[in-house]
């Protein structure tokens, strides 16, 4: 259950980075240039599929009574962390969900 957790808001955070990114002021805010056409669809593609495989965590954590109530507080955990990280340190908003990887391989086998 709790690596659940720990996997839903790890989606959840990279879903909000990756549709945020998607948008042209917020990757030329972080990578200094302009994203290309198919490079915006694409993280808008992967920042939906990225949400949905969030709410399906969420319901394997909660169930689907209360999952998708968790996974609307994973959103706005999610999306309040982005838009602290985002204006003052932009790089470490693209490069936390590294940090999620080992830690929720760490959980994942001790559970």
């Amino acid at each position: 259950m709790l690596a659940d957790f720990f996997a839903a808001l790890g989606f959840a955070y990279v879903g909000m980075l990756a549709l945020c990114q998607g948008l042209e002021r917020h990757y030329k805010q972080v990578w200094g240039k302009p994203p290309s056409t198919q490079l915006r669809r694409g993280l808008r593609a992967a920042g939906w599929l990225s949400l949905g495989l969030s709410l399906w965590f969420c319901a394997q954590a909660w169930g689907w009574a209360m999952g998708p109530v968790g996974w609307f507080g994973l959103l706005s955990l999610s999306g309040f962390s982005l838009l602290m990280l985002l204006p003052y340190r932009p790089r470490l908003a693209v490069w936390l969900p590294m940090g999620f990887v080992p830690i929720w391989a760490m959980i994942a086998t001790l559970a």
